[in-house]
């Protein structure tokens, strides 16, 4: 029948994997939890540690927590997407485990800072990169001197780090401004959604659906 679809056809979803960066205080990780808790198909991803768990903290969840024997075992299998030692501790992304969610049709979500992001792009150039950008610095200094957490030396610091990260956004694929959460939430949903309408990649298969019936 011309024209009609078939569904009998392998309409297998090919996962993507998503990164999401920006300077520390724009809201990057409460976006990521909105997004889990909106999105079924998608698994963030987590990272590996050298470092003790702390209270609270729960292997697989909070991060896979290893030795640094393990660690380096799989720096010499080229298995981390990205990596870098903090002080005395390793940090990374694992490759396997973002493969594995990718291979399944599952989308995965890194939220990570822009340094470990450039170099995810390096070993991973097919990935979607986003960064989430405050209204404005000012909005951002606000921020986090909400938290009062960090002293002011500590406060003016990470307004410089700011500002040079910034610098960075011509190296990401699109850029979400993080000044209502939930217009930010769907902005990025939204992301997700057009880069699995991409032409370039799924176009081959798309017109494979419409061909004429034998």
């Amino acid at each position: 029948m011309n024209g009609r679809i078939d569904s009998s056809k392998d309409n297998k979803r090919e996962g993507k994997l998503f990164i999401l960066s920006g300077p520390s205080g724009t809201g990057k990780g409460t976006v990521v939890k909105q997004i889990l808790k909106t999105c079924d198909n998608v698994a963030l991803s987590v990272s590996m540690t050298t470092r003790a768990s702390r209270r609270g903290e729960v292997h697989g969840e909070s991060y896979y927590f290893v030795s640094q024997e393990e660690f380096e075992k799989i720096i010499d299998k080229d298995g981390f997407l990205e990596y870098a030692k903090v002080y005395e501790h390793y940090y990374g992304t694992p490759r396997e485990k973002v493969m594995q969610d990718l291979d399944a049709g599952r989308d995965v979500l890194l939220e990570i800072d822009i340094q470990g992001a450039m170099k995810v792009k390096r070993s991973f150039p097919d990935g979607i990169f986003i960064f989430l950008l405050p209204p404005s610095l000012k909005e951002l200094r606000r921020r986090i001197e909400a938290r009062a957490t960090d002293a002011q030396d500590v406060i003016d610091l990470r307004m410089s780090k700011a500002a040079e990260e910034i610098r960075y956004l011509p190296a990401y694929d699109y850029y979400v401004i993080n000044d209502d959460l939930t217009e930010a939430v769907e902005k990025v949903k939204s992301i997700f959604s057009a880069e699995h309408q991409r032409v370039d990649q799924t176009a081959e298969r798309i017109m494979e659906r419409y061909k004429e019936a034998d």
